[in-house]
């Protein structure tokens, strides 16, 4: 009975389109164009509105301010949908199960390391100042 109940959920699975990957997702991440805070003379641009990503793909991403402003850059729904493996600043690893936010008091860089595990539409900005510009979104097919 056992062997029929297995063989039925391993044939839904591969009926379903489930993917299964061999080997470590984490290596050899896809470098994603630097998303540059803080930009032109006001200080409020950014060099980034959009990335489109893929689950189960290894990406990293550098964030970095200029430090016109001060940015504590946050997205809630990104950071919940993503297996985090590392966040580097300077000559430091941080390796956390979640963030909620990266805050630029001044000029500086991070570089995130992670791999999408949810499909959706998830918003970025530097908290209080999205209606200025310093915003944008991750595109998780």
């Amino acid at each position: 009975m056992k062997t029929h109940i297995i063989l039925a959920a391993a044939a839904t699975l591969a009926l379903s389109g489930a993917a299964f990957a061999k080997g470590d997702l984490t290596l050899k991440p896809t470098e994603l164009p630097e998303l540059k805070l803080g930009l032109g003379d006001a200080g409020y641009g950014v060099s980034q509105k959009s990335y489109e990503l893929e689950t189960g793909k290894a990406y990293s991403l550098e964030l970095s301010s200029t430090g016109k402003k001060e940015c504590a850059w946050q997205a809630p729904g990104f950071f919940q949908s993503i297996f985090l493996r590392k966040v580097e600043v300077e000559e430091v690893e941080v390796k956390a199960i979640g963030l909620t936010e990266i805050e630029f008091e001044q000029d500086g860089e991070a570089e995130l390391f992670f791999v999408p595990i949810k499909p959706g539409t998830y918003p970025w900005f530097c908290k209080g100042m999205e209606e200025r510009g310093m915003k944008g979104e991750f595109i998780v097919k």
